[in-house]
């Protein structure tokens, strides 16, 4: 099935979106008093940017109409 440009743009926006504020909650998280995991603190970061890096690269292959 192909996904048009416009589409798959939103959905990568709304995954790096959603992998941010994990991250976030859970960097959060850290600074309270509850068990955190450095592990599992590192393995949000790698997802969030990893997002970041596919939204931009789909941006960077279909710029927005001008």
């Amino acid at each position: 099935m192909v996904m048009t440009g416009s589409r798959r743009l939103e959905e990568l926006r709304a995954e790096a979106h959603y992998a941010r504020e994990r991250y976030d909650l859970y960097r959060a998280k850290m600074y309270g008093l509850r068990p955190t995991s450095i592990t599992r603190f590192r393995e949000l970061e790698r997802m969030h940017q990893g997002a970041d890096a596919r939204l931009r690269r789909a941006q960077q292959e279909h710029p927005p109409n001008s």
